[in-house]
């Protein structure tokens, strides 16, 4: 996919770029560890540096998307450059997203803790749903660093996993609340945690999906997963 152009400094604006975008989804894979870890043992600090490193994550979106504008302006990128440039732009909205969803996580959790009522054990398929996420999430960046659209199309595959642990959360979910009525509450925010998981293992598929667009040319979106193995790997 790399090509080296006559201008050696615009290599080097794509190479920052990238790396951004990595450093972006580092930062993200932190806030996501520690929400998590943040459920499971109220740890007030990490929730409030989690919750702290939002503007972080923020900055970064800011700065990268700026970073794309200038390259646009200045060296009118075509072809692969383009579609590179364009799926940065889109990539790191989605990491902007998935830290939101892990400010959501930390702030339930939070909440959860302050009530402290919960045997939060009996929830030890939150964490493996996050594992799935997470899992996810690092390997789009490990695709996205070596644009590999096989690992990429392997990412949009695993999104169903995650779909079903979600479904599984809700209705333990649905049982709890009905034995104890006053666990409502909590049994509430404990399905924002959830569906924020879910929704990080989507952009964490968005993102490899931006990787199969960049290096084949091709709108995966909204795609049966059988047809976007076949592009990937073709």
């Amino acid at each position: 996919m790399s090509n080296d152009h006559l201008s050696k400094q615009y290599d080097a604006d794509l190479e920052t770029l990238r790396s951004g975008v990595l450093q972006m989804g580092g930062l993200v894979e932190s806030q996501i560890r520690g929400a998590i870890e943040a459920f499971a043992n109220g740890n007030v600090d990490l929730i409030d540096q989690i919750v702290a490193s939002e503007a972080r994550v923020n900055e970064c979106e800011v700065q990268i998307d700026d970073d794309c504008s200038h390259i646009i302006v200045k060296r009118q990128p075509a072809a692969g450059d383009l579609r590179l440039i364009m799926a940065i732009s889109k990539t790191v909205t989605d990491l902007e997203r998935i830290g939101d969803e892990a400010e959501k996580i930390a702030r339930m959790s939070k909440q959860i803790h302050e009530r402290g009522h919960t045997d939060l054990h009996r929830f030890a398929n939150i964490r493996h749903a996050a594992d799935i996420a997470l899992s996810m999430l690092r390997q789009a960046l490990d695709a996205f660093a070596r644009l590999d659209t096989a690992q990429a199309a392997s990412i949009i595959r695993q999104d169903v996993a995650i779909d079903t642990e979600f479904r599984s959360i809700l209705r333990q979910l649905i049982t709890f609340m009905m034995e104890d009525p006053r666990t409502i509450s909590t049994a509430l925010e404990i399905v924002w945690i959830a569906k924020a998981i879910e929704r990080i293992g989507d952009h964490a598929k968005n993102i490899a999906e931006d990787v199969i667009y960049i290096v084949k040319g091709t709108d995966v979106r909204h795609t049966a997963v059988e047809v976007v193995e076949r592009e990937a790997l073709g």
